[in-house]
């Protein structure tokens, strides 16, 4: 017998990008020079193409970002020309009614910033703050939701720890600086857009993992495992949660944790970037979740999978455990797959393909995979259908 699982009404159905991996043409950022992106999917000119494909796909919801980069090129200076275009963007979307989550800061920052320091310099929060307001002032009537800021630890971690990503380094004083700076900049932002508009529905992306002990009989590997899920997924939480009206869980990994602190996962189903496929997480952390009383998106869910033989099964299974917290009074009220279209994947280029629609990187043309029209149907109804296994 089949089994229907029903979402709440209203429930958002969409999917995700970021401005860097998919518009092309930006080249006056801290990505640009090494990590350039080119023309990647020309998305910045064939936005009201992909828009109309959205639609086709019954999706009700997108989340983008806004490149601070286009819009204040050299500092103080702000573009109209771009400022126009996002108006446009935007004013596209609310056509088609598609509801808009705007992301301020996703990995990308203006090079004029990189200069100084970047997120380890204080000024972040004045300069950052004074281009979100720039954003608000001018397209607040247009969005439903603001991000603040896109993967706040990650982005941290691989650019200030790790050494991975601009600006490289590896300096744990940087990179507590910047998850400092990163919380003073979420925080002032949400003060400011309230005395601007009532309500305006303001959260942030914030990554978090399924932290489990890798010997659940081991107090080390107990006590590694709750360290980790500590520090990161709530330790930022718990500085900003009286400044949130939503939160937005981008989840990808499932970690056992063994003493002292040593990652050891049985990976029996990957991705193509290796990445182990693990559903059920989302229902641990999702319960996690709930103790912050807050409304939750799943801002972020997805996988490399350039032949698109698993991304249907993934889909299906992560929406069957994120009903199950639903089921458990847990306030999940959108789902956005990552990616709606094959992208630039940062440090790693244009080879992992994450898209619903699949990408000829020499033609440009969007093509839906079959996980797309799979994903659409699920949209159209709002409720996903599990057939009996054989």
């Amino acid at each position: 017998m089949k089994k229907i699982l029903k979402f709440p009404k209203e429930f958002l159905w969409g999917t995700a990008t970021s401005a860097y991996q998919v518009e092309g043409g930006i080249e006056n950022n801290d990505w640009s020079e090494e990590f350039p992106a080119g023309r990647a999917c020309n998305h910045y000119n064939l936005y009201e193409k992909d828009f109309d494909l959205i639609k086709k796909l019954n999706q009700n919801a997108h989340r983008f970002s806004i490149e601070w980069s286009r819009i204040e090129p050299k500092e103080g200076e702000f573009n109209k020309k771009e400022i126009e275009h996002y108006r446009k963007v935007l004013l596209a979307l609310k056509e088609r009614n598609i509801k808009t989550i705007v992301t301020l800061h996703h990995f990308t920052s203006p090079l004029w910033l990189a200069e100084i320091g970047g997120w380890e310099n204080s000024k972040v929060i004045f300069y950052f703050s004074r281009f979100a307001q720039r954003i608000f002032d001018e397209y607040s009537d247009l969005v439903d939701s603001w991000i603040t800021i896109n993967e706040p630890l990650v982005y941290a971690s691989i650019s200030y720890f790790q050494g991975r990503w601009p600006p490289k380094k590896k300096n744990p004083t940087s990179f507590l600086k910047a998850i400092r700076n990163q919380i003073a900049c979420h925080k002032k932002i949400y003060e400011t857009f309230y005395k601007s508009k009532n309500n305006p529905q303001i959260g942030i992306a914030k990554n978090n993992n399924y932290f489990e002990a890798f010997n659940s009989k081991s107090p080390l590997d107990r006590l590694s495992a709750i360290v980790y899920r500590y520090f990161w997924n709530e330790y930022f939480l718990n500085r900003i949660k009286n400044h949130l009206d939503f939160i937005g869980l981008n989840y990808y990994f499932h970690l056992k944790i063994k003493f002292p602190f040593q990652n050891k996962n049985e990976n029996k189903v990957v991705s193509d970037m290796n990445w182990e496929i693990y559903p059920e997480g989302i229902y641990y952390v999702l319960k996690e979740l709930k103790k912050y009383n807050l409304p939750i998106y799943i801002t972020e869910n997805g996988l490399a999978d350039a032949k698109d033989k698993k991304r249907l099964d993934f889909i299906k299974d992560h929406l069957s455990w994120i009903h199950k917290a639903i089921s458990e009074k847990v306030d999940v009220r959108g789902y956005f797959h990552w990616s709606f279209i094959d992208n630039f994947e940062w440090d790693k280029g244009f080879e992992p393909r994450f898209g619903l629609a699949e990408i000829d990187y020499k033609t440009l043309k969007r093509k839906p995979r079959s996980s797309a029209k799979f994903y659409a149907k699920i949209c159209k109804q709002n409720q996903l259908i599990l057939n009996p296994k054989p």
